[in-house]
């Protein structure tokens, strides 16, 4: 077998083609390996990204993309991807994947970054300088054609709530743009004590992916309640950035929104539904669980090199308590200024 050659991807029509034409034959691949995600990292956030692939004999044998945060509040890091839930290396030649590992160590140690982070959604082989941690879950089943079983499949209490939905008369619409999605989202993560993403994030997802970039709004006479944009990547639908409005709940709109999108997406042809990350010991992990789904722990892997510790950039971390409880406090308007600043480096 011939030494892979490592490359990094071109980031023309061709060289971004061929990178996609992989992902897509790949079944370890993920919608995050996705060459758009360079222009979308790049342009939305500024962050540096390096997209690496190997190649035998004229064609790509594995790829690995990274991109780089540094940030004064929450460390420098190396990852792939950051905003992304899933990541690391896609291809099925070990020796192409262990290549592609060593230029990330190799790139890691010429940017000084703290840490090296793969987030994996398949478990590897790892040696003892490689880490773990055992917070983010992901939420994966499948789905079939049938609205009826669809429905059936989530027990009984969370059936309930999404049939008051269908009661209430909620409307599920597609937009085209993220104009009636982002005040929805923005004033959720707000309630949760998060900076949120600039609105150029989202408009770049969309213009980036398509059709495979879906937003949906529910509403009822007249007035959105919940929002969700989704991600579509061959027979999978991933719900990725929700919220809802404080009377989402007491509307059943969250549960009526994630059914509407299981059937849509079942029309669409789509046999797995994924519910995405959520940290264990939530409020989102709970309600996963709720709708039937059962929690897989996520592989991700880190690798120190200047650091001295494994990461613990995330909401639970104690020492992000009072930082939360006065973000919530900060009036909404300067909240949306401020937040897109700080969250740039959130990823």
């Amino acid at each position: 077998m011939s030494i892979p050659v490592l490359q990094l991807m071109d980031a023309d029509t061709s060289g971004r083609r061929r990178w996609d034409a992989f992902v897509y034959e790949t079944p370890d691949a993920t919608f995050f390996h996705r060459s758009g995600w360079q222009r979308v990292i790049g342009e939305a956030f500024g962050h540096r990204c390096w997209f690496y692939y190997t190649e035998q004999g004229g064609r790509i044998s594995a790829i690995l993309p990274l991109a780089e945060i540094r940030s004064r509040l929450f460390g420098h890091a190396l990852v792939s991807l950051p905003f992304c839930v899933y990541g690391g290396v896609a291809g099925a030649c070990e020796r192409s994947r262990t290549a592609l590992v060593d230029a990330a160590r190799a790139l890691a140690r010429k940017l000084g970054v703290r840490h090296l982070e793969l987030r994996r959604l398949q478990a590897a082989e790892d040696g003892p300088e490689w880490h773990g941690k055992d917070l983010y879950y992901t939420f994966r089943k499948p789905i079939c054609a049938s609205d009826e079983a669809n429905l059936t499949a989530i027990p009984r209490k969370q059936r309930a709530v999404v049939r008051k939905g269908i009661a209430l008369g909620l409307r599920s619409e597609i937009d085209a743009d993220a104009g009636r999605f982002f005040p929805v989202y923005a004033g959720s993560v707000h309630r949760l004590g998060t900076p949120v993403f600039g609105r150029r994030y989202f408009q770049l997802l969309k213009e980036e992916f398509g059709d495979d970039c879906e937003l949906r709004v529910i509403g009822k006479d007249g007035h959105a309640l919940a929002a969700v944009m989704s991600f579509f990547f061959r027979n999978e639908v991933l719900p990725y950035y929700g919220g809802g409005v404080p009377q989402a709940r007491s509307t059943a709109a969250y549960d009526f929104m994630y059914w509407s999108l299981m059937r849509d997406a079942a029309a669409r042809g789509c046999t797995i539904f994924d519910f995405g990350r959520s940290k264990r010991g939530t409020g989102a992990f709970d309600f996963k669980k709720n709708w039937g789904f059962a929690p897989a722990p996520l592989p991700y892997a880190y690798w120190l090199n200047t650091g001295a510790s494994v990461p613990d950039v995330n909401p639970l971390n104690p020492r992000y308590k009072l930082l939360i409880a006065a973000w919530r406090r900060l009036p909404l308007a300067l909240a949306n200024a401020i937040g897109p600043h700080i969250a740039r480096d959130l990823g």
